[in-house]
């Protein structure tokens, strides 16, 4: 004889949740889009998805960041179907020290170092990531870092636009969020 046993398990989700699930689905849309850009070169990407983390890290400080940028690059290597494949890992190299990097550069003095500033530190924090761990696993030859300038110019391109994106996201007030219970 078999029982079904029928349990409803509810759980409980904070504002904080509710906010930090919009900024990662956010992130994560962005990551998908900067996917289907066909570029030149791979590896070569415009970051989108670092503005979202660049403006949650102003709005509400490197916790949220760090859940939104992990949320963003597991469920991003999920939907585009690299989950633990070597694109997985350089994408979380990369996404681990930028967003060590914006942490540590937050404390820089303002005056000199703004949205366009950070986004461009942490653009090449990101490649700096992906590089190191593609020698060090992926590539084990220096020639690897012959590829530096060409991805360090595409770094301080891209930072400088998605800065430029996040400041003019900061000028504008923060959106009031509904409330959850």
């Amino acid at each position: 004889m078999t029982r079904s046993v029928t349990e409803t398990v509810t759980l409980q989700t904070t504002a904080e949740d509710h906010r930090v699930a919009r900024l990662a689905a956010a992130a994560i849309a962005l990551s998908l889009i900067d996917a289907a850009i066909p570029l030149p070169l791979p590896g070569v990407k415009p970051g989108l998805a670092n503005i979202v983390t660049l403006l949650v890290l102003y709005r509400y400080g490197f916790g949220t960041a760090a859940w939104v940028t992990g949320l963003r690059i597991v469920a991003g290597g999920l939907l585009l179907g690299h989950l633990f494949s070597p694109g997985f890992f350089l994408s979380l190299s990369g996404g681990v020290l930028s967003l060590f990097t914006l942490a540590l550069a937050r404390h820089l003095p303002q005056r000199w170092f703004g949205p366009v500033t950070l986004s461009v530190l942490a653009a090449f924090a990101h490649i700096a990531g992906q590089l190191l761990l593609a020698r060090l696993w992926l590539i084990p030859h220096d020639g690897v870092f012959m590829l530096s300038p060409l991805f360090f110019a595409a770094a301080l391109f891209f930072g400088i636009i998605n800065g430029l994106i996040v400041a003019r996201l900061l000028a504008e007030p923060a959106t009031v969020e509904p409330q959850h219970a």
